[in-house]
């Protein structure tokens, strides 16, 4: 009987270390397989056996095999992981948006002052047919620029869209294992045993998923866990699996949009409840940095042209011409929702369009219009940069264009979006091929009387609006050294009065008179005369190539106007390049520096994890030590046991 209680106790023992070790083999074999929790044998003892001399120990059984798991450090890792994720994603496309806007001889600044520096080498040689040859060279190597920065731009948000559907695709597959691991945990229930590495499986596909979109979890009675995406909206519950799917923009059909599709209805997902994982930083980058950096392309690539054709019709080509046009540019777009209100034939009922008023005046931003629900009539226009919000009627003007409401009027679900200059630089060209079209002369040129007692000189002329005539000759005659003076405009053919008038000049102020603007340096004596008069040879003048030339420094990039309806300086072309730049480089360093952050906390938390459920080699070994004494006693009580039957044999026979 002893030898039997003996071997009882051995085989006991021998089997609980046995379930150990292999548990431990287990442990080690997947030391590093990420996600694995660490596992680890509960013992208990055994019930006492009863003999004749009492009740004897029959050593220890397995009751349990358990994982090391902690719900909060699992999601604590996740969710540390998925806002890495999403900051990675964001600071990846703005390097690449960086090298749109680069420094030096390579950028658009650059470019752009080298177009006005070859306006002033033909204004020191109007007639030279090289120097109009290189104005043109340089108005195609400024729009081509500013095509080709927008073509990148494109190519970004091609890539945002790319990378889009291969996560929606990700994510939708990662799913639909989660339902699958959920219906086998479920049909495992009823076990007094954990699947644990079912369990581990669900926890690390989920932690794929939070990789590229934030979501919760929810477990349920059956043992399956819900997961849900941006605060709600159903993945996975149960068994079942929704799928994630790229959807068009509802209002500007180049941006993509999340939605989450389950028995055959699809339910946009907001951006605002998108706050991490990989999508939600690709989602900002092309809602946030990329419109920012195609207004403001477009915006200085529709200042630039505007100013500079306007200059050119103000000049005369050297044919004697009115200048015509060197530049193109991408038109004004106004998209409309795709769910406002359409017929039976599916055409929109309303429509709003917008007109160019005053390209200086242009900020760099989209803006959002619908009706104000506030005020019949009336319609809201919020500019989407800043969120200024003005209520406006139909034909007003903000912001250098003019809002145009078509009839039907919008109802009061329907939307817009107003983009004066996104596309401006897209479809940026030039047009005027022929070098003698260049307008380097104005139409009119000034001169002081050969008679004049006076140090007054022509400093400048310039045109002031397109009405100059060019037929009239204007005389200004000064009555005294005040600087009081009479006028007159005279048919230069039949030399008959037009009109005639007097003022008073100031030193630093223009005489304005016929369209023009008369700058003089000195001071005029009583009697002295200047004329102004029609350009006979446009070869020899260089009045309108210096005024294009003077540009590079004019603040007309952003103007606004005050309460009066004054302009407000902006800033020169080349100095929006630089703030541009700036911008730029500011989000970049700054998605640089909360991308190191956000991937120290994951560090971190994964590390916190790891120690808490993750296999410790240097506690393993210490285990199959402890594993090997056991199995020694073990095997000592089988010998002594051994032993025993032997010498009762031994004294039977």
């Amino acid at each position: 009987m002893a030898g039997s209680t003996l071997m009882s106790i051995g085989m006991r023992a021998m089997f609980a270390n046995s379930a150990s070790l292999n548990v431990t083999g287990h442990n080690i074999a997947n030391a590093n397989t990420q996600g694995y929790s660490r596992q680890e044998v509960e013992l208990a003892t055994a019930n006492g056996q009863f003999t004749g001399a009492g009740f004897f120990g029959k050593g220890v059984n397995v009751v349990n095999v358990k994982r090391a798991h902690d719900q909060f450090l699992t999601m604590q890792a996740a969710a540390a992981k998925s806002m890495a994720a999403a900051d990675e994603s964001r600071y990846n496309q703005l390097s690449q948006l960086e090298n749109i806007f680069p420094p030096g001889d390579q950028g658009l600044g650059y470019a752009m002052g080298d177009f006005f520096a070859s306006m002033v080498d033909l204004a020191n040689a109007p007639g030279d047919n090289s120097a109009r040859q290189a104005v043109l060279a340089r108005a195609a190597d400024v729009s081509d620029r500013f095509s080709n920065a927008s073509d990148r731009l494109d190519i970004l948000q091609a890539g945002v869209r790319s990378d889009m559907e291969n996560s929606a695709q990700t994510v939708t597959a990662l799913a639909a294992r989660v339902a699958d691991i959920n219906e086998q945990i479920s049909a495992n229930r009823g076990q007094t045993q954990q699947p644990n590495d079912l369990l581990d499986q669900r926890d690390r596909l989920i932690e794929q998923i939070s990789e590229y979109v934030n979501v919760t979890t929810i477990p349920a009675s059956d043992g399956s866990v819900g997961v849900f995406l941006a605060g709600g909206h159903r993945l996975v519950l149960g068994s079942e699996s929704a799928e994630v799917t790229v959807r068009p923009d509802d209002l500007d059909a180049s941006r993509v949009g999340l939605s989450v599709t389950s028995n055959g209805h699809s339910l946009a997902l907001s951006e605002d409840l998108l706050s991490s994982g990989s999508m939600a930083g690709l989602l900002r980058f092309q809602n946030d940095d990329l419109v920012d950096a195609r207004n403001r392309l477009g915006q200085m690539a529709l200042a630039f042209a505007s100013e500079v054709n306007h200059a050119q019709s103000m000049g005369i080509d050297l044919n004697g011409n009115a200048g015509s046009d060197i530049f193109e540019v991408g038109p004004s777009q106004v998209l409309p929702a795709a769910t406002n209100a359409r017929d039976v034939n599916g055409q929109l009922l309303s429509s709003v369009s917008m007109d160019i008023d005053d390209a200086s005046l242009l900020q760099a931003s989209d803006y959002s219009l619908r009706a104000d629900p506030n005020n019949a009539g009336q319609y809201q226009l919020v500019r989407l940069s800043d969120g200024v919000t003005r209520s406006i009627a139909d034909g007003d003007t903000v912001d250098g264009f003019t809002v145009r409401i078509g009839t039907p009027a919008p109802n009061s679900t329907d939307r817009f979006l107003l983009q004066p200059v996104a596309r401006a630089a897209s479809g940026m060209h030039r047009v005027l091929d022929d070098p003698n079209g260049v307008a380097a002369a104005l139409p009119v040129q000034a001169s002081v009387g050969v008679d004049n007692t006076g140090t007054a000189t022509v400093d400048q002329l310039r045109m002031t609006d397109g009405t100059v005539d060019p037929n009239l000759t204007a005389t200004v005659t000064f009555s005294d050294e005040t600087g009081a003076y009479t006028w007159e405009l005279r048919d230069r053919s039949t030399g008959a009065l037009a009109s005639s008038g007097t003022g008073q000049w100031t030193a630093g102020e223009p005489i304005e008179l016929n369209g023009f603007a008369l700058e003089l340096n000195g001071v005029p004596a009583t009697g002295d005369t200047v004329t102004v008069d029609k350009t006979l040879f446009p070869a020899t003048n260089n009045g309108n190539a210096l005024a294009q030339s003077h540009l590079a420094d004019e603040q007309f990039v952003g103007r606004t106007l005050d309460a009066n309806g004054n302009y407000l300086v902006g800033t020169t072309v080349t100095d929006a390049y630089a703030d541009t730049m700036a911008d730029v480089g500011v989000r970049v360093q700054s998605a640089r520096v909360a991308s190191e952050i956000s991937n120290a906390s994951s560090t971190q938390a994964t590390e916190q994890l790891a120690s808490k459920t993750g296999v410790n080699l240097d506690e393993e070994a210490a285990r199959l030590i402890q594993y090997q004494q056991g199995y020694q006693a073990a095997a000592k009580v089988l010998q002594v046991a051994q032993a025993v039957f032997d010498t009762m044999l031994q004294i039977g026979s």
